[in-house]
């Protein structure tokens, strides 16, 4: 299971504003973000490269739509274990290791993590809950079915608050 950051990364504007451009499309022309930015192709291009190797883009990929691939039905499972020493992590990571499941979230509460799957059709559902409660440590599980995405497209930059933003610090 992966660590979180103890505290938040230091960006200056324009890699807000870069990160801001290629989150919304990756795919956007260096000629654009040129102009945009003010800065030329080669120093995004630098800009990019080091927001890479410092984990904060980690990785391009595809935006793919699930629901063409017949992968349209969605269950958010809340997952109740047997608290031994390292659960946390075992447990998190044979949820993980489950073809179906998208999400993992370790949470505090009445449920110790939270899936989220999504699935072809009910029988890879039922094969999907099986492999769950067949995780050592697992006691019980609670799901709900998801009959209408309104939305679901994560996203950072665009919901940073105002005063996440006064963290930013400005070039001189």
């Amino acid at each position: 299971m992966s660590k979180t950051r103890s505290r938040a990364e230091t960006f200056d504007q324009t890699d807000i504003d870069l990160l801001e451009y290629i989150e919304n499309d990756f795919d956007v022309n260096l000629n654009v973000l040129s102009e945009e930015l003010g800065l030329s192709k080669s120093a995004i291009h630098y800009r990019l490269e080091k927001l890479k190797k410092r984990g904060v883009i980690k990785g391009v990929t595809a935006d793919l739509d699930p629901v063409p691939f017949g992968l349209d039905m969605v269950a958010i499972t809340e997952v109740a274990v047997t608290h031994e020493q390292g659960y946390s992590e075992d447990i998190g990571t044979d949820l993980a290791g489950i073809d179906g499941i998208e999400q993992v979230y370790y949470t505090m509460g009445d449920v110790d993590f939270v899936t989220i799957m999504r699935v072809q059709d009910r029988e890879q559902m039922n094969e999907v809950l099986d492999e769950i409660v067949g995780i050592d440590g697992v006691k019980e599980t609670s799901s709900r079915f998801v009959m209408d995405e309104i939305k679901s497209s994560p996203s950072v930059v665009s919901v940073m608050s105002d005063d996440m933003k006064g963290i930013v610090q400005k070039e001189e």
